[in-house]
């Protein structure tokens, strides 16, 4: 299955829900590449940059999707690096 690589941010609104965040990402350390926190007084934003199937992408947001006090926002690319770079030498 083709990759893609993505990015999510993260709206943290109940810090309650941090474990369950955590846990999410950890069982996708697979796929993340990158993972930056910005800690606000009253919520926090998390970036992620990944690369993974579309399946496993799926998956990640979907589960940060459904826990409460957090809200979600993907937005995923398909590489076209090989295909410009066999244009290029044609």
């Amino acid at each position: 299955m083709e990759k893609r690589i993505g990015t999510v941010i993260i709206y943290v609104g109940d810090r309650q829900s941090a474990p369950q965040l955590n846990e999410v990402l950890s069982r996708h350390a697979d796929i993340i590449i990158c993972r930056q926190g910005f800690p606000r007084q009253n919520y926090s934003l998390i970036s992620v940059v990944f690369e993974g199937t579309t399946d496993r992408i799926g998956s990640l947001t979907g589960q940060l999707g459904r826990i409460e006090g957090i809200e979600v926002k993907s937005a995923l690319l398909k590489p076209q690096l090989n295909q410009e770079a066999n244009s290029v030498e044609k």
